[in-house]
């Protein structure tokens, strides 16, 4: 398939044919749909100019003035002399290199932007291509703004030898010192993205997204196939195929690119005045904190009732609790797990990174998202987006509810035990504020390795326990019909668990329970959220890890705290 718009015959110099539908395309109609086919969805390359220009807000646009060079370090000729080359990619572009920088703003939001252009000998990366975006990052850093990275390119240009490959290094240091700053950075990848740029900066930003179809690799699909003598899937490299095995973050059409980018924007940075989210309202009456105020209810009935696929899940609570909620996908290493959830998100104005457990309200959504039970790549997509909150310096909201981790051979074989661990430490000493919500099933440690937090809350209908009761009646009665006996031994229900002190808060369920009343729950919960959080922003970094450290270290055999059980 061509890649680029190719002309019609002549007398019909207006109109262009579709790369993936063949029609041919009024240009002045293809120009206002962005430059995406209106039949099909094929989305052209774009200039980087007119990258720039779709992108940031009218008038907001100054080019950055960033020094460079560009030699002929080899001397380099191969049809034709290097120089030569150079001359004719800017005499035919107007463009001094492969990369156009600017400061801007999108939907308001500062932004500092790196745009490449295929045009200019493949959007190839050399030594001066490499300065400016190095150059970008710095100016990012030094204003505290965060970097928009629009990546096209072959690879690193061949005519400058290991010159260009030291780029690599060069890019990805200016992107790590961003990090140690705490600056947000976003990758939009486009078509096409491939060897040396695609292993250094165009991977590293926190947030990766892809316009629709477009490729992003290493190696190029026909190189792969020749060496390794196999046939590749069709959508290989594509966007689509990336987000699928975890590499990214989003697939989104270039019409809703600018909203995206300028929500990803807002809830990474804008901070309420006080840096705290709104006063708790009347719900906040609801997070019980004495056990003897709640209901003694029957275990084995609770159970039951938290099992409930009819209660809300995370993706309700997100919609609900929070004023925005953008999702992020992917582990960044090989899967995304339907069944853990996350993104950035606003409470009161004030960013967070929320993440959870995710099952269904039916067979299909359920089976879709292995009831729950989160593979090692959910846990690893969690433990990536808690490292972006401390890096952001954004509080962390976990909601769990899951039976457990995912069991089974593959799981097994991808490291299931080492996952769990690790992310029950990185919790431990992540440096912002956390909040767990216990919201439906807390099964043992596939739910603690997103529990690990600052404060543990509870819906009054959750349990929580170290295994199933079914799992505890067959290993310790030899019969999984002593479920309900088991239950009532293991005392996981919220009554219990705030009286032993693993549970810090209780936020009790309306009538009817999370079930009946979604949305009065979610109200609850969020005023719940928003008193925790403001008891816990005003602490600083160490203090805070401090004490979640010292929280955990209490348990010991005669309970934590000296809090009795209720019961």
């Amino acid at each position: 398939m061509s890649e680029v718009l190719s002309r019609p015959p002549a007398g019909r110099a207006q109109w262009s044919r579709c790369p993936g539908c063949r029609l041919f395309l009024y240009e002045r109609k293809l120009a206002r749909n962005l430059g995406v086919c209106p039949e099909c969805g094929w989305h052209g390359r774009l200039t980087a100019p007119g990258r720039l220009d779709q992108l940031l807000d009218a008038g907001s646009r100054r080019a950055l003035d960033i020094p460079v060079a560009t030699g002929d370090p080899l001397g380099f000729t191969d049809s034709r002399p290097y120089p030569e080359r150079l001359r004719e990619a800017r005499a035919s572009t107007g463009l001094e290199e492969a990369v156009v920088c600017a400061r801007g703003a999108i939907e308001g939001n500062a932004v500092i932007v790196a745009a490449m252009d295929f045009r200019f000998l493949g959007g190839s990366l050399g030594a001066a291509a490499g300065e400016l975006i190095a150059g970008a990052a710095g100016v990012a850093l030094s204003e505290r703004t965060p970097l928009l990275i629009v990546t096209a390119s072959g690879g690193a240009r061949m005519q400058e030898g290991a010159i260009a490959l030291m780029q690599m290094a060069k890019t990805s240091q200016a992107l790590g010192e961003l990090d140690e700053a705490g600056v947000l950075t976003v990758s939009l990848i486009t078509d096409p993205t491939f060897g040396g740029v695609a292993a250094s900066f165009a991977t590293l930003c926190d947030v990766i997204i892809a316009e629709p179809g477009a490729r992003l690799g290493f190696a190029g699909r026909r190189v792969i196939e020749q060496t390794i003598r196999q046939t590749l899937p069709d959508d290989f490299q594509t966007a689509e195929f990336l987000l699928e095995h975890g590499v990214i973050d989003l697939v989104r059409p270039r019409s809703v690119l600018r909203g995206t980018l300028g929500r990803l924007l807002a809830t990474a940075a804008r901070r309420p005045p006080a840096g705290l989210p709104p006063e708790p309202g009347p719900d906040a009456a609801h997070l019980v904190t004495d056990p003897a105020a709640l209901p003694d209810r029957d275990a084995w009935e609770t159970v039951r009732s938290a099992r409930d696929i009819g209660r809300p899940t995370t993706l309700d609570y997100a919609g609900q609790v929070f004023e925005e909620f953008l999702e992020l996908h992917g582990d960044r290493l090989a899967a995304d797990c339907p069944a853990i959830v996350g993104g950035l998100a606003r409470l009161g104005g004030l960013g967070v990174v929320a993440i959870g457990h995710q099952k269904g309200h039916d067979v299909a959504e359920l089976t879709r998202r292995d009831f729950g039970m989160p593979m090692p790549a959910g846990y690893r997509k969690a433990a990536r987006l808690m490292r972006l909150a401390a890096k952001l310096g954004l509080p962390v909201v976990t909601f769990v509810d899951t039976p457990g981790a995912h069991p089974g051979a593959v799981a097994e074989e991808q490291g299931q035990s080492v996952a769990i661990a690790e992310n029950l430490r990185l919790m431990a000493a992540l440096p912002v504020p956390v909040v767990a919500v216990v919201t439906g099933e807390g099964g043992s440690g596939g739910a603690l390795a997103l529990a690990v937090a600052d404060r543990v809350l509870a819906l009054s209908g959750a349990v929580y326990s170290v295994i199933s009761p079914e799992g505890c009646a067959s290993i310790l009665w030899r019969d999984a019909a002593a479920a309900p006996r088991a239950a009532a031994a293991l005392r996981l229900d919220a009554r219990r668990l705030l009286g032993c002190g693993v549970l810090d808060a209780v936020v009790e369920e309306p009538d009817g329970g999370a079930r009946g009343a979604p949305a009065q729950t979610a109200a609850r919960l969020r005023a719940a959220l928003a008193a925790t959080l403001r008891e816990l922003l005003p602490l600083d970094a160490a203090a805070v890890v401090a004490a979640r450290r010292a929280r955990f270290r209490r348990f010991r055999g005669e309970g934590p705290s000296g809090i009795a059980d209720p019961h």
